[in-house]
């Protein structure tokens, strides 16, 4: 009768130093612990030179300004202003070396990711306008009507004007 506990706790202490062991075999042990003390990070820290190496693919807005002064402007004074260029316009690593291999998306599939509607009612998605895809002019493309950089639909912006 009392080899029904001890059985139990001798598989859960062996499965325990198993784990432990194999732990010991496969993480490096500059994995994780770094000098501002006990701070666990998922690199380790003699691998940090080789990611120095790797490309950035993503550069920020701040890169934008100077070919694109026009767009960037629009952009500062609408909605999409807390948007990221490269949200949309994808990662700036290429861009200006190969201008003509740089494509612009303008899909309605790429307005729908931010702009179909969902109803959340306790999200913060539901502060962004949304459309219904299927009712809202299907069979054209967004950028017909809006001009992403300041998306207010056309015939608004013709009449403050």
């Amino acid at each position: 009768m009392r080899s029904h506990v001890w059985r139990p706790l001798y598989l859960a202490l062996f499965l325990l130093a198993v784990i432990l062991l194999v732990r010991y075999a496969v993480v490096p042990e500059d994995f994780g612990i770094h000098e501002r003390g006990y701070m666990y990070g998922w690199h380790r820290k003699s691998n940090e030179e080789v990611w120095k190496m790797v490309p950035v693919r993503y550069k920020t807005a701040a890169h934008c300004p100077e070919c694109h002064p026009q767009q960037y402007n629009d952009l500062k004074n609408s909605p999409h202003r807390i948007i990221s260029c490269e949200n949309c316009h994808g990662p700036n690593y290429e861009h200006p070396k190969d201008p003509a291999g740089y494509n612009i998306d303008r899909t309605r599939k790429l307005c729908l990711r931010c702009h179909a509607r969902l109803l959340y009612p306790n999200s913060d998605r539901v502060k962004i306008t949304g459309i219904n895809p299927v009712q809202h002019y299907s069979q054209a493309e967004c950028v017909m009507c809006h001009i992403p950089h300041n998306p207010k639909p056309l015939k608004q912006k013709q009449k403050v004007q």
